[in-house]
């Protein structure tokens, strides 16, 4: 049959939805009757009463949603949501003491994750392990940089042309304008990219110990109105973020380039440690490697790694971190080579997006978080990226282990289904 299966599976199901109604589905618009909640920017108990009214939620829901300790700790949600209802927990899980000898972060760092997939933190767990009896992970940040990239719609090429001669002349003053809106944030690149008659420019920023997503955004924001007032080549158009910048998405210029923190983490485990510990042998763990990473080049991964997302998602959020930045996060490489002294591991992470300051690093349980790794506050913001980077190594270490072992799936059904 030369119609793939899928195709005659979803068309089987169609068929039989409509044969058991007698009729086909009606996809017609409905605006009859269609209604929005009322949007709350401000938080209140009264906000949240109100809402809960106006979704019609049970007295049971509401309590679950709103408990008393997060109607104690309301006034600290308020800078962070809008239409609150209520709180969601999850549960968090700690690995470590993880030993790391970076350049900015040195110490034993207990790792909070949060997360609801059973057999995460365990497998996490055993990677740190590892690491430690190896003697700790080696971190570096090797550059930061936050962008944003602003679009500009010309009438022709020649305009466009001469709208970034006009940049270069003006740079100084463009550098000017987006610093003065922020006491942290420093332009440190400006880079235009033509398009024919469309511009981009690469604004690259340095953000301090914040994220600085909404910093750099109000940055560029004033160095656009600028352009747009006193720029003698007027744009048709222009846009805060004309999408090159990779904001919130895996892009080939994010693997090149970076945005945020990229960072490096390494350790050399002795093959008694890779035996004892995690149960297998270097050379099973490098011949997996190779077929991952051959994986990875077929089906045309942004890099060659096992799982980061999953530990830059438990961290995020456990840390009150963006959580969509997992989407630019979680690119890279993990590398396995013999060495002299074992078996070396590293991963290089471009664009590890985290603060430890601002956004929702202030939330009572991720503040808490912060706090037990030492981390909360003005000058923790790349010990952050690099303990990050290095629980990530862990993740690969075990991850690598079990499918070398084959011990995955007994993992996960163990851990995750009969416990």
């Amino acid at each position: 049959m030369i119609v793939p299966f899928h195709v005659s599976e979803m068309l089987r199901r169609v068929r039989q939805r409509i044969a058991g109604t007698g009729a086909l589905p009606d996809m017609a618009p409905r605006p009859e009757g269609s209604r929005s909640l009322r949007m709350s920017p401000r938080v209140t108990a009264d906000t949240v009463a109100r809402l809960h009214r106006d979704l019609g939620l049970d007295a049971e829901s509401a309590d679950r949603l709103f408990d008393s300790r997060a109607q104690a700790d309301l006034s600290h949600y308020a800078a962070n949501i809008e239409n609150m209802i209520g709180t969601v927990s999850l549960p968090v899980g700690v690995i470590g003491p993880l030993r790391i000898n970076g350049v900015n972060a040195v110490g034993d760092y207990p790792v909070p994750m949060a997360t609801s997939e059973a057999a995460l933190v365990a497998s996490y767990g055993r990677g740190a392990r590892a690491a430690n009896k190896a003697g700790g992970i080696g971190t570096a940040v090797l550059y930061e940089g936050v962008l944003r990239s602003p679009a500009f719609v010309f009438e022709t090429l020649l305009e466009a042309g001469q709208f970034v001669d006009w940049v270069v002349t003006e740079a100084d003053l463009l550098k000017a304008r987006a610093e003065g809106t922020t006491r942290h944030g420093k332009l440190v690149s400006l880079e235009p990219v033509i398009d024919n008659n469309v511009v981009f420019l690469l604004c690259r920023y340095t953000t301090g110990d914040a994220a600085g997503q909404n910093m750099v955004t109000i940055a560029t924001e004033a160095l656009c109105r600028h352009v747009a007032a006193h720029c003698p080549i007027q744009p048709r158009n222009w846009y805060v973020e004309g999408n090159f910048s990779g904001d919130k998405k895996a892009s080939s210029l994010g693997m090149i380039t970076g945005r945020g923190r990229k960072v490096s983490a390494s350790v050399v485990l002795p093959e008694a440690v890779v035996e004892t510990t995690l149960g297998t042998t270097m050379e099973a763990m490098l011949d997996y490697g190779r077929v991952a990473n051959l994986g990875a080049l077929l089906s045309g991964q942004f890099g060659a790694q096992a799982h980061f997302a999953n530990g830059l998602a438990a961290v995020y959020i456990a840390t009150g971190q963006d959580a969509a930045c997992v989407a630019e996060s979680a690119v890279g490489y993990t590398r396995m080579e013999r060495r002299d002294t074992g078996l070396f591991c590293s991963v290089t992470m471009p664009s590890i997006l985290v603060g430890t300051v601002g956004g929702g690093t202030g939330l009572p349980a991720q503040a808490a978080c912060l706090d037990l790794m030492g981390l909360r506050g003005a000058g923790h913001g790349e010990a952050l990226a690099e303990v990050v980077a290095a629980t990530c190594l862990c993740g690969e270490i075990s991850i690598v282990a079990a499918m070398a072992s084959g011990t995955f799936a007994s993992a996960h059904e163990k851990l995750a289904r009969l416990r």
